[in-house]
């Protein structure tokens, strides 16, 4: 049996069971391919310490020094290092690890560098966004210093894995190192199909509320279909929450749309069971589990070109791409599916064939397990 070091700082909480989801539920299907996993969930001194959630597997949440914010990070991997060296030393001793396996590069991959160095195992990085670099999010000569440790990382990992094409072409762009993509993969019982309500047609749309997510979007292109009926859910929150509620009363579309906010894994798989079809424009995605959770749950997905999801999702074949930005297209788009049952039918059946076929967390576990076991041997 393999024994990986898990180290991430995204993790299900018992505030936030959807938060890192996608690192917490592939776990179960490694174990049953004799894949056995200590989890680390790593988190800075100025956040408050979130316990895991009951419904995860086991992990231990710890605090590490860093400065606030994109300030700290490029010296927060070196601050987990220290934070962790002991306890992993101490690990590796009562039961020896084969492989370290860190999420993002920083502040985990970093830590996870200089303890595979220490205790001369191999290890492995994730890169779960289109910023593999954090030159987006941290600017200036901090930028520069993330990007050149960020390079470091993935050079001198066995594996760097990346959740789409989309993004392992960013990275190969940046550096030479071994990159493999293993798509996310979707618990497909729990995001199953169901029956639709019989009233008017249910449009729901699942994403943090922030500009990249194009909520604003979806909202001026359901303006343009005001004489339809239909009515829109919004899971999610953010900085974005107070403004769009305020635009969607200025389009007419108070009484229709309505802000959720934030969700259980449970509340939002039922609210797809529920849904018509399944709308998120984003234009800056390196794949979007929402995504494939909707397909899961056997409904056609708006999703935009130019982003991860147009790996997985055949335009008019499992789903509907349309430019990022094109409002109009956008607003046809929900057109042509509120005005087609059958081609929802359609769409819906193939979108969960997809996933079934191909992107079930069975799938991702044995090619995580494949990776794991190129990097031991």
């Amino acid at each position: 049996m393999l024994h990986v070091l898990t180290i991430s700082p995204f993790y299900p909480t018992q505030g936030d069971d959807a938060a890192g989801c996608f690192v917490a539920e592939p776990l179960a299907a490694l174990g049953r391919r004799k894949v056995q996993h200590s989890v680390i969930a790593a988190q800075p001194i100025y956040r408050h310490l979130e316990k895991p959630g009951a419904d995860a597997p086991p992990a231990e949440a710890i605090r590490y020094f860093s400065f606030p914010k994109g300030a700290g990070l490029p010296t927060a991997g070196f601050f987990l290092f220290r934070r962790l060296l002991a306890k992993v030393r101490e690990l590796h001793q009562q039961d020896p690890l084969d492989l370290i396996h860190a999420h993002s590069a920083l502040p985990c991959g970093h830590a996870a560098l200089l303890i595979a160095r220490e205790l001369e195992i191999p290890f492995v990085v994730s890169v779960h966004g289109l910023d593999a670099f954090f030159t987006q999010q941290v600017k200036g000569w901090l930028g520069g210093w993330c990007r050149r440790t960020a390079r470091e990382v993935y050079r001198r990992a066995s594996r760097v894995i990346c959740v789409s094409e989309r993004v392992a072409e960013r990275v190969r762009n940046g550096v030479d190192c071994r990159v493999s993509v293993v798509y996310n993969g979707v618990n497909s019982a729990l995001f199953a199909p169901g029956e639709e309500p019989g009233a008017a047609p249910l449009i729901l749309s699942v994403g943090n509320l922030i500009p990249i997510k194009g909520h604003e979007l979806l909202l001026r292109a359901l303006a343009r279909n005001s004489e339809r009926d239909f009515v829109c859910h919004v899971i999610g929150d953010g900085p974005e929450r107070p403004r769009l509620e305020s635009l969607a009363q200025d389009l007419g579309l108070a009484g229709r749309v309505r802000f959720l906010g934030r969700r259980s894994r449970a509340e939002v798989a039922q609210a797809m069971q529920r849904c018509t079809f399944f709308v998120l424009p984003s234009r800056y995605e390196a794949l979007g589990c929402v995504y494939l959770e909707a397909m899961s749950a056997g409904k056609p997905v708006v999703a935009c070109r130019e982003q991860g999801i147009e790996e997985i999702v055949q335009h008019g074949t499992n789903g509907w791409l349309v430019g990022p930005e094109h409002g109009e297209e956008l607003a046809a788009a929900i057109s042509r599916l509120l005005g087609d049952p059958e081609l929802r039918n359609q769409l819906g059946r193939a979108a969960r064939a997809t996933i079934v076929q191909q992107h079930s967390l069975d799938h991702q576990a044995e090619q995580l397990k494949a990776v794991y076991q190129e990097c031991v041997a």
